[in-house]
Protein backbone atom coordinates (compact mmCIF):
# COMPACT_ATOMS: atom_id res chain seq x y z
CA UNK A 1 0.00 0.00 0.00
CA UNK A 2 2.92 2.36 0.74
CA UNK A 3 4.38 1.66 -2.69
CA UNK A 4 1.03 2.40 -4.32
CA UNK A 5 0.73 5.66 -2.41
CA UNK A 6 4.22 6.70 -3.46
CA UNK A 7 3.53 5.95 -7.09
CA UNK A 8 0.26 7.84 -6.89
CA UNK A 9 1.96 10.88 -5.43
CA UNK A 10 4.77 10.96 -8.00
CA UNK A 11 2.89 9.98 -11.13
CA UNK A 12 1.38 12.57 -13.41
CA UNK A 13 -1.00 10.01 -14.91
CA UNK A 14 -2.64 6.85 -13.61
CA UNK A 15 -0.67 4.13 -11.86
CA UNK A 16 0.23 1.17 -14.04
CA UNK A 17 -0.33 -2.15 -12.30
CA UNK A 18 2.65 -3.64 -14.15
CA UNK A 19 4.93 -1.04 -12.54
CA UNK A 20 4.14 -2.44 -9.11
CA UNK A 21 6.15 -5.58 -9.91
CA UNK A 22 3.46 -7.92 -8.62
CA UNK A 23 3.49 -11.60 -9.48
CA UNK A 24 0.62 -14.13 -9.23
CA UNK A 25 2.61 -16.46 -7.01
CA UNK A 26 5.92 -17.86 -5.79
CA UNK A 27 7.85 -19.67 -8.50
CA UNK A 28 9.24 -22.88 -7.01
CA UNK A 29 10.72 -24.00 -10.32
CA UNK A 30 8.55 -27.06 -10.80
CA UNK A 31 5.39 -25.34 -9.53
CA UNK A 32 4.01 -21.86 -8.94
CA UNK A 33 2.47 -21.45 -5.50
CA UNK A 34 -0.23 -18.94 -6.30
CA UNK A 35 -1.17 -16.19 -3.86
CA UNK A 36 -4.82 -16.84 -4.69
CA UNK A 37 -4.54 -20.31 -3.15
CA UNK A 38 -2.46 -18.98 -0.25
CA UNK A 39 -5.13 -16.35 0.46
CA UNK A 40 -7.81 -19.00 0.90
CA UNK A 41 -5.50 -21.12 3.03
CA UNK A 42 -4.52 -18.16 5.23
CA UNK A 43 -8.14 -17.11 5.70
CA UNK A 44 -9.28 -20.61 6.66
CA UNK A 45 -6.38 -21.28 9.05
CA UNK A 46 -6.74 -17.87 10.75
CA UNK A 47 -10.50 -18.42 11.08
CA UNK A 48 -9.91 -21.83 12.68
CA UNK A 49 -7.37 -20.36 15.12
CA UNK A 50 -9.69 -17.54 16.08
CA UNK A 51 -12.84 -19.63 16.52
CA UNK A 52 -10.79 -21.99 18.73
CA UNK A 53 -9.94 -18.96 20.84
CA UNK A 54 -13.54 -17.69 20.86
CA UNK A 55 -15.01 -20.93 22.21
CA UNK A 56 -12.82 -20.62 25.31
CA UNK A 57 -14.64 -17.40 26.24
CA UNK A 58 -17.86 -17.54 28.32
CA UNK A 59 -21.09 -18.28 26.48
CA UNK A 60 -19.69 -20.53 23.77
CA UNK A 61 -22.35 -22.70 22.07
CA UNK A 62 -19.88 -25.30 20.77
CA UNK A 63 -16.84 -27.30 21.83
CA UNK A 64 -13.45 -27.79 20.18
CA UNK A 65 -14.61 -30.95 18.42
CA UNK A 66 -17.35 -28.91 16.76
CA UNK A 67 -14.80 -26.27 15.73
CA UNK A 68 -12.69 -29.04 14.17
CA UNK A 69 -15.71 -30.27 12.20
CA UNK A 70 -16.52 -26.72 11.09
CA UNK A 71 -12.93 -26.26 9.88
CA UNK A 72 -13.19 -29.34 7.67
CA UNK A 73 -16.72 -28.96 6.32
CA UNK A 74 -16.62 -25.18 5.89
CA UNK A 75 -13.38 -25.52 3.92
CA UNK A 76 -15.16 -27.91 1.56
CA UNK A 77 -18.16 -25.59 1.44
CA UNK A 78 -16.06 -22.55 0.55
CA UNK A 79 -14.16 -24.33 -2.22
CA UNK A 80 -16.97 -26.36 -3.76
CA UNK A 81 -19.71 -23.78 -3.23
CA UNK A 82 -17.54 -20.88 -4.37
CA UNK A 83 -16.50 -22.60 -7.59
CA UNK A 84 -19.93 -24.01 -8.45
CA UNK A 85 -21.51 -20.64 -7.66
CA UNK A 86 -19.09 -18.91 -10.02
CA UNK A 87 -19.88 -21.40 -12.77
CA UNK A 88 -23.62 -21.00 -12.21
CA UNK A 89 -23.90 -17.22 -11.97
CA UNK A 90 -20.89 -15.89 -13.85
CA UNK A 91 -19.45 -18.50 -16.23
CA UNK A 92 -22.04 -21.14 -17.22
CA UNK A 93 -19.72 -22.36 -19.99
CA UNK A 94 -17.56 -24.00 -17.31
CA UNK A 95 -20.24 -26.65 -16.80
CA UNK A 96 -19.43 -27.94 -20.28
CA UNK A 97 -15.71 -28.10 -19.45
CA UNK A 98 -15.22 -30.13 -16.24
CA UNK A 99 -11.45 -29.92 -16.68
CA UNK A 100 -11.58 -26.12 -16.47
CA UNK A 101 -14.16 -26.18 -13.68
CA UNK A 102 -11.74 -27.81 -11.24
CA UNK A 103 -8.84 -25.43 -11.98
CA UNK A 104 -9.29 -23.29 -8.87
CA UNK A 105 -5.80 -21.85 -9.23
CA UNK A 106 -6.96 -19.93 -12.30
CA UNK A 107 -9.34 -17.89 -10.15
CA UNK A 108 -13.07 -17.58 -10.41
CA UNK A 109 -14.89 -17.99 -7.08
CA UNK A 110 -18.31 -16.66 -6.14
CA UNK A 111 -18.88 -15.07 -2.75
CA UNK A 112 -22.56 -16.08 -2.84
CA UNK A 113 -21.70 -19.66 -3.80
CA UNK A 114 -19.10 -19.89 -1.05
CA UNK A 115 -21.62 -18.47 1.41
CA UNK A 116 -24.16 -21.13 0.42
CA UNK A 117 -21.49 -23.81 0.89
CA UNK A 118 -20.64 -22.52 4.36
CA UNK A 119 -24.34 -22.41 5.37
CA UNK A 120 -24.76 -26.03 4.28
CA UNK A 121 -21.61 -27.00 6.20
CA UNK A 122 -22.74 -25.20 9.36
CA UNK A 123 -26.18 -26.77 9.10
CA UNK A 124 -24.66 -30.23 8.88
CA UNK A 125 -22.36 -29.70 11.87
CA UNK A 126 -25.15 -28.12 13.94
CA UNK A 127 -27.62 -30.91 13.12
CA UNK A 128 -25.13 -33.67 13.81
CA UNK A 129 -23.99 -32.09 17.08
CA UNK A 130 -27.43 -30.99 18.30
CA UNK A 131 -26.36 -27.32 18.22
CA UNK A 132 -28.30 -24.12 17.65
CA UNK A 133 -27.53 -23.19 14.04
CA UNK A 134 -27.87 -19.44 14.55
CA UNK A 135 -25.49 -19.48 17.49
CA UNK A 136 -22.95 -21.47 15.50
CA UNK A 137 -23.37 -18.99 12.65
CA UNK A 138 -22.69 -16.11 15.06
CA UNK A 139 -19.27 -17.53 15.86
CA UNK A 140 -18.37 -18.42 12.28
CA UNK A 141 -19.44 -14.96 11.04
CA UNK A 142 -16.84 -13.24 13.23
CA UNK A 143 -14.07 -15.15 11.42
CA UNK A 144 -15.18 -14.89 7.79
CA UNK A 145 -13.86 -11.34 7.08
CA UNK A 146 -10.27 -12.60 7.43
CA UNK A 147 -10.68 -14.72 4.34
CA UNK A 148 -12.57 -11.99 2.50
CA UNK A 149 -9.71 -9.54 2.97
CA UNK A 150 -7.01 -11.99 1.90
CA UNK A 151 -9.03 -13.11 -1.11
CA UNK A 152 -9.57 -9.56 -2.40
CA UNK A 153 -5.92 -8.70 -1.91
CA UNK A 154 -5.06 -11.80 -3.94
CA UNK A 155 -7.40 -10.57 -6.70
CA UNK A 156 -5.41 -7.34 -6.78
CA UNK A 157 -2.07 -9.15 -6.84
CA UNK A 158 -3.38 -11.24 -9.75
CA UNK A 159 -4.44 -8.08 -11.60
CA UNK A 160 -7.98 -9.44 -12.02
CA UNK A 161 -11.52 -8.29 -11.26
CA UNK A 162 -10.55 -4.67 -11.84
CA UNK A 163 -12.87 -1.71 -11.49
CA UNK A 164 -14.73 0.50 -13.92
CA UNK A 165 -13.09 3.21 -15.98
CA UNK A 166 -12.62 6.39 -13.95
CA UNK A 167 -11.19 9.89 -14.17
CA UNK A 168 -7.40 9.79 -14.47
CA UNK A 169 -7.21 12.72 -12.04
CA UNK A 170 -8.06 10.34 -9.19
CA UNK A 171 -4.65 9.71 -7.55
CA UNK A 172 -5.18 5.97 -7.20
CA UNK A 173 -6.61 5.36 -10.69
CA UNK A 174 -4.86 2.35 -12.20
CA UNK A 175 -4.26 0.77 -15.61
CA UNK A 176 -4.55 -3.01 -15.41
CA UNK A 177 -3.15 -5.50 -17.92
CA UNK A 178 -5.75 -6.97 -20.31
CA UNK A 179 -8.11 -4.11 -19.42
CA UNK A 180 -7.11 -1.57 -22.07
CA UNK A 181 -5.28 1.71 -21.56
CA UNK A 182 -7.99 3.51 -19.61
CA UNK A 183 -7.50 4.21 -15.88
CA UNK A 184 -9.76 2.19 -13.60
CA UNK A 185 -10.79 1.93 -9.98
CA UNK A 186 -8.70 -0.62 -8.04
CA UNK A 187 -11.98 -2.04 -6.78
CA UNK A 188 -10.25 -5.11 -5.35
CA UNK A 189 -8.70 -2.84 -2.71
CA UNK A 190 -12.08 -1.23 -2.00
CA UNK A 191 -13.48 -4.70 -1.35
CA UNK A 192 -10.50 -5.73 0.78
CA UNK A 193 -11.07 -2.61 2.89
CA UNK A 194 -14.84 -2.80 3.25
CA UNK A 195 -15.59 -6.54 3.13
CA UNK A 196 -12.40 -7.41 4.96
CA UNK A 197 -10.59 -4.87 7.15
CA UNK A 198 -13.64 -2.84 8.23
CA UNK A 199 -15.73 -5.90 9.03
CA UNK A 200 -12.82 -7.47 10.91
CA UNK A 201 -12.72 -4.44 13.21
CA UNK A 202 -16.52 -4.36 13.65
CA UNK A 203 -16.96 -8.08 14.26
CA UNK A 204 -14.01 -8.41 16.66
CA UNK A 205 -15.18 -5.37 18.62
CA UNK A 206 -18.72 -6.72 18.88
CA UNK A 207 -17.57 -10.12 20.06
CA UNK A 208 -14.80 -9.16 22.48
CA UNK A 209 -15.99 -5.76 23.73
CA UNK A 210 -19.77 -6.11 23.90
CA UNK A 211 -22.35 -8.73 24.88
CA UNK A 212 -23.39 -9.31 21.27
CA UNK A 213 -22.64 -13.04 21.48
CA UNK A 214 -25.44 -13.39 24.04
CA UNK A 215 -28.04 -12.22 21.52
CA UNK A 216 -28.69 -15.13 19.20
CA UNK A 217 -28.30 -14.14 15.55
CA UNK A 218 -26.95 -10.64 16.16
CA UNK A 219 -23.37 -11.30 15.05
CA UNK A 220 -24.33 -13.19 11.92
CA UNK A 221 -26.96 -10.54 11.20
CA UNK A 222 -24.45 -7.69 11.45
CA UNK A 223 -22.00 -9.62 9.28
CA UNK A 224 -24.61 -10.42 6.63
CA UNK A 225 -25.89 -6.86 6.54
CA UNK A 226 -22.40 -5.34 6.57
CA UNK A 227 -20.84 -7.48 3.88
CA UNK A 228 -23.92 -7.20 1.68
CA UNK A 229 -23.97 -3.40 1.86
CA UNK A 230 -20.23 -3.33 1.22
CA UNK A 231 -20.55 -5.60 -1.81
CA UNK A 232 -23.54 -3.67 -3.16
CA UNK A 233 -21.61 -0.40 -2.86
CA UNK A 234 -18.36 -1.64 -4.37
CA UNK A 235 -20.22 -3.11 -7.36
CA UNK A 236 -20.80 0.48 -8.55
CA UNK A 237 -17.01 0.74 -8.99
CA UNK A 238 -16.29 -2.82 -10.12
CA UNK A 239 -16.34 -3.79 -13.79
CA UNK A 240 -19.06 -6.42 -14.40
CA UNK A 241 -17.82 -9.75 -15.76
CA UNK A 242 -17.49 -9.51 -19.53
CA UNK A 243 -20.25 -12.03 -20.17
CA UNK A 244 -22.63 -10.14 -17.85
CA UNK A 245 -22.08 -6.54 -18.97
CA UNK A 246 -25.18 -6.57 -21.17
CA UNK A 247 -27.17 -7.97 -18.23
CA UNK A 248 -25.98 -5.10 -16.00
CA UNK A 249 -26.91 -2.51 -18.63
CA UNK A 250 -30.32 -4.08 -19.20
CA UNK A 251 -31.29 -4.45 -15.53
CA UNK A 252 -29.53 -1.38 -14.10
CA UNK A 253 -27.64 -3.45 -11.53
CA UNK A 254 -24.87 -6.02 -11.74
CA UNK A 255 -25.42 -9.71 -11.05
CA UNK A 256 -23.54 -9.30 -7.76
CA UNK A 257 -25.91 -6.54 -6.67
CA UNK A 258 -29.05 -8.51 -7.51
CA UNK A 259 -27.72 -11.51 -5.58
CA UNK A 260 -26.88 -9.25 -2.63
CA UNK A 261 -30.29 -7.60 -2.17
CA UNK A 262 -31.88 -10.67 -0.47
CA UNK A 263 -28.86 -10.85 1.86
CA UNK A 264 -29.32 -7.22 2.89
CA UNK A 265 -32.91 -7.98 3.85
CA UNK A 266 -31.91 -11.17 5.65
CA UNK A 267 -29.19 -9.41 7.62
CA UNK A 268 -31.55 -6.63 8.66
CA UNK A 269 -34.18 -9.17 9.76
CA UNK A 270 -31.63 -11.09 11.85
CA UNK A 271 -30.41 -7.91 13.59
CA UNK A 272 -33.95 -6.74 14.41
CA UNK A 273 -34.92 -10.22 15.63
CA UNK A 274 -31.87 -10.43 17.88
CA UNK A 275 -32.39 -6.99 19.41
CA UNK A 276 -36.06 -7.63 20.13
CA UNK A 277 -35.33 -10.82 22.04
CA UNK A 278 -33.78 -11.05 25.52
CA UNK A 279 -30.14 -11.88 26.06
CA UNK A 280 -29.22 -15.47 26.80
CA UNK A 281 -28.94 -15.97 30.55
CA UNK A 282 -31.01 -12.87 31.31
CA UNK A 283 -33.53 -14.85 33.32
CA UNK A 284 -36.18 -14.45 30.62
CA UNK A 285 -37.02 -17.14 28.06
CA UNK A 286 -33.94 -17.68 25.90
CA UNK A 287 -34.03 -16.94 22.20
CA UNK A 288 -34.35 -20.00 20.02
Amino acid sequence: MIEIAALAASAEGPIHWLDLGLKPGIDLGFFTLRYYSLAYLAGIVLAYWHISKMIKAPGAPLAQRHADDLFFYCTLGIIIGGRLGYATFYAPELWAEPGELVKLWNGGMSFHGGLAGVVIAMSWVAWRGGLNLLRVADYVAVCVPFGMMFGRLANFVNGELWGRVTDASIPWAMVFPNAGDMPRHPSQLYEAGLEGALLIVVMLWLFWRTRARYRTGLLVGVFTLGISLARFTVEFFREPDAQLQEFAVRTGLSMGQWLTIPLILLGLALVVRALLRPELGSGKPAAA
